[in-house]
């Protein structure tokens, strides 16, 4: 999710608001919280870790069997339509592209897309994929991201051959949780999350009561167990606390030709 010059242009938002291409949260009319102690970093690279690494785990079957939904799913894609979606900072039709395949590709610089609809906890099942030809290192190849609730971002990269820091690899929650294994498939070759996210809680004034959860299977091997959510992402800084309600999900564009392939999009609500 590092981020490319446009990005910054794009949309101007960075200081509000965190990772790229990324629609801003209403204004809730609440000073977001703070959630670290100590003077807060002014640079990207300050929150960047990179050891340890997390170990290499090869899945013990190859991600190309696409899971049907079960009968109480949304199905959020099944190839046919981007009709569950629209573009994330103009609410305008989607504008990836969609694929003989069945599946949709990032359309470079137009932006996020986003749910029409809102959500809170949720079981989230996605799969992706990195187009076979490389290109980009670190953090600019087939860099993107689904961001539960427009906030909080489980990474989506190629990181095969292609160190970066490590709470920016693939399967971390950005910038706050190391996955605890890197579970890819070759590049080119299709991945599964299965996520499962519980949504933090506030109160009337405003105030966290709950904090966010998050399990993450990547591939069939568990990277994020349970994880408690600091806060919203920040790409530069800490993580904050804003009161929110149900929002959408977004798929990311990072503005750098990441060429990331989507398919098989479903979720189930857990409140």
């Amino acid at each position: 999710m590092k981020h490319s010059y446009f990005t910054f242009g794009f949309l101007i938002f960075l200081s509000a608001c965190g990772p790229a291409v990324q629609p801003c949260p209403e204004d809730s009319g609440i000073v977001p919280e703070i959630v670290r102690e100590g003077l807060e970093p002014t640079s990207p690279e300050a929150t960047e870790i990179y050891e340890p690494v997390p170990a290499k785990v090869t899945p013990g079957a190859p991600a190309t069997g696409f899971r049907s939904a079960p009968s109480d799913a949304i199905v959020l894609f099944d190839g046919t339509n981007l009709d569950a979606w629209h573009m994330a900072q103009d609410s305008t039709a989607a504008k990836w592209t969609l694929n003989g395949d069945g599946s949709m590709t990032v359309a470079n610089r137009t932006g996020n897309i986003q749910t029409k609809e809102n959500f809170g906890s949720i079981q989230l099942h996605l799969e992706w994929a990195s187009p076979e030809e490389i290109i980009g290192e670190n953090q600019s190849r087939s860099n993107s991201g689904v961001f539960i609730q427009q906030r909080y971002e489980v990474q989506i990269l190629d990181n095969n051959d292609n160190p970066t820091y490590v709470n920016g690899q693939v399967g971390a929650l950005y910038k706050q949780k190391v996955p605890l294994a890197m579970a890819s498939a070759p590049s080119g070759e299709w991945n599964a999350y299965d996520i499962v996210f519980h949504a933090p809680e506030f109160n009337e004034k405003g105030q966290k009561t709950a904090s966010g959860t998050l399990t993450v299977f990547h591939n069939g091997v568990l990277i994020q167990d349970h994880v408690t959510i600091e806060g919203i992402i920040q790409y530069i800084g800490w993580p904050t606390n804003e009161a929110h309600g149900n929002a959408p999900i977004a798929l990311q564009d990072h503005g750098d030709n990441s060429r990331v392939r989507f398919r098989n999009i479903w979720l189930r609500k857990l409140d």
